[in-house]
């Protein structure tokens, strides 16, 4: 059976929401990476991506500035956005009046190792009519990840394939895996793509028990009948939020010794 064309997105955007708020790694998007700020590195790998226009949506001036040092797009936001989805769909209504883009990306700005093969994964479950909103896990390989609550669990089956229905996120082992650490549990990756009109009905519903318990922003999503499924890819890519996990992006990006 075909699916519709309108499902498929034709006109994506990826908007990288920043901030300098983050307590654990002070202005942590002008952290300098090998004489690059980090939110510069997010934005070529957004680029290198291919799917569509990147835009930063600055909640200040100076992650505005050296975006377009950079030679990227950045729009200014209001500072005080409870969330990076909020921060996006004000970026986006504010480039996009006429709603060109049917697709909205949501890419975090401390991500500066993501491959962009990942950011082109998160578009594969929209060409699923029923789907509002896709994201992306990859299987955790790290014994010490099934335990961490800093590490977020998708319970998501993929018997029929790459793709398949997040059931729900969490912060716990799930689903169980009755003491068997060889059954797979999956690192769910910080990535959405939206449909236009799913961001904006989503940043219009208010904070779910489910979301605030788990302090999981999807869930909220879930619990108010959105449709979420997940595409599976083959590495995790690192989150920048103390200084150790800068220290590490710094060696992953060395430029090679010649």
């Amino acid at each position: 059976m075909s699916r519709p064309a309108s499902a498929i997105p034709a006109t994506p955007v990826i908007v990288i929401p920043a901030r300098l708020g983050a307590t654990r790694l002070p202005d942590k998007p002008l952290a300098d990476i090998h004489g690059a700020p980090m939110i510069a590195h997010v934005w070529r790998r957004a680029m290198d991506a291919g799917v569509g226009p990147v835009v930063v949506a600055c909640a200040e001036e100076a992650i505005a500035e050296a975006v377009r040092q950079a030679g990227g797009e950045a729009v200014l936001t209001r500072p005080d956005h409870a969330s990076g989805s909020d921060r996006i769909f004000e970026a986006v209504e504010t480039i996009d009046p006429d709603h060109r883009y049917d697709t909205v990306i949501n890419l975090q700005g401390d991500l500066p190792t993501i491959a962009p093969e990942i950011v082109q994964a998160v578009l594969r479950p929209l060409a699923e009519p029923a789907v509002d909103i896709a994201t992306v896990a990859a299987p955790i390989s790290d014994p010490a990840e099934r335990r961490d609550p800093n590490v977020v669990k998708a319970a998501v089956g993929f018997a029929a394939g790459p793709v398949a229905r997040a059931l729900y996120f969490s912060r716990a082992p799930v689903p169980w895996d009755g003491g068997d650490a060889g059954r797979p549990l999956y690192h769910h990756i910080g990535l959405y793509a939206f449909r236009r009109a799913a961001l904006r009905r989503f940043v219009a519903l208010p904070p779910t028990p489910l979301e605030q318990r788990e302090r999981l922003e999807q869930l909220r999503a879930l619990e108010a009948g959105m449709r979420i499924d997940v595409a599976l890819v083959d590495t995790i890519p690192l989150g920048v939020d103390t200084p150790a996990d800068l220290a590490r992006a710094r060696a992953l990006l060395a430029p090679a010794q010649g």
